[in-house]
């Protein structure tokens, strides 16, 4: 590499080193086995949605695998392509941090394996609120917290053992409960969040590695260090991953957590909560039980 990679100080993801990880996986050779498994999936959720999206966005998705599943169906009239600029297809380059869309121009907005590593999820979250129509939707996936802990924790035991300390190896990604909140809090309605957990077997960690560097998934923290891993901490590495997370013929596991976020843009034909007080019918009714009375309350 020509220079050191550098990023503001409060980003939690390095822009700069994201970009290099990328251009990386194109020389090496694009893995893409988990793109293509999403990719799919996001098209049959679609694909069971009873609306027609005339103007749709894919945003981020690293590679061309979502435009072509989603091209069979047929409730999507013209998809746009927003991706890295290393995506061949786009329509044009954007970064999932700044969406380029104008205020109510979108019926759908998805994107794939690409909002992991946005810096300020919730303002980007809040821009695709704002760029979808009244009734539109969003749909997206992204890693979740449960991705890549074997590999998080052999990480943490190796250098622990062999440098007495800690340091950022592995990407903190948001747990499935938080990523519920923030899509409400977008001003999105109707959010509904739900996890896929993809188990991978491999003969090595090297072989994990390689994958990830594949999908341009190496370490892009600002924080990581930049020191060359220490040949110890990487011989500890490969012990610790062996003695936990080996399956009994001997094959090591690394889980990829996918979580998936819905949301549609708030519009009169949705469902709304009834108001407090407004039920026809009480519980104690519904149940055919005997309704007490707490001391203290009215008759």
């Amino acid at each position: 590499m020509s220079g050191p990679e550098s990023s503001a100080p409060h980003q939690i993801f390095d822009p700069r080193a994201l970009a290099a990880r990328r251009r990386r996986a194109l020389a090496l050779g694009p893995e893409t086995f988990l793109i293509d498994r999403v990719a799919e999936d996001l098209a049959d959720r679609l694909g069971a949605v009873s609306r027609q999206f005339a103007v749709a966005a894919d945003l981020g998705t690293p590679t061309a695998a979502l435009a072509r599943a989603l091209a069979v169906v047929p409730t999507i009239g013209r998809l746009f392509t927003f991706g890295p600029p290393e995506r061949a297809d786009n329509d044009a380059a954007a970064d999932p941090e700044l969406p380029p869309f104008g205020p109510a121009s979108l019926d759908l907005v998805v994107s794939a394996l690409a909002l992991q590593t946005v810096n300020d999820l919730p303002g980007a979250l809040a821009q695709i609120r704002r760029a979808l129509r009244p009734d539109g939707l969003l749909l997206a996936c992204l890693f979740g917290a449960g991705t890549l802990t074997e590999l998080r924790e052999a990480f943490a035991i190796a250098e622990s053992d062999t440098t007495g300390g800690i340091s950022p190896r592995v990407a903190p990604f948001a747990d499935l409960r938080d990523l519920g909140g923030l899509v409400q809090r977008a001003g999105l309605a109707l959010p509904v969040t739900d996890v896929d957990r993809v188990v991978v077997r491999y003969d090595h960690p090297l072989a994990l590695m390689a994958d990830l560097r594949r999908m341009g998934a190496a370490n892009p923290l600002s924080a990581r260090r930049r020191a060359p891993l220490r040949r110890a901490t990487l011989a500890r590495l490969f012990e610790v991953y062996a003695e936990r997370f080996a399956d009994p013929d001997g094959r090591l596991r690394a889980t990829f957590e996918i979580a998936w976020i819905s949301g549609w843009a708030p519009h009169d034909s949705q469902q709304k909560p009834l108001r407090p007080g407004s039920a026809k019918l009480r519980l104690a009714d519904a149940l055919k039980a005997a309704e007490h009375k707490l001391p203290g309350e009215g008759s």
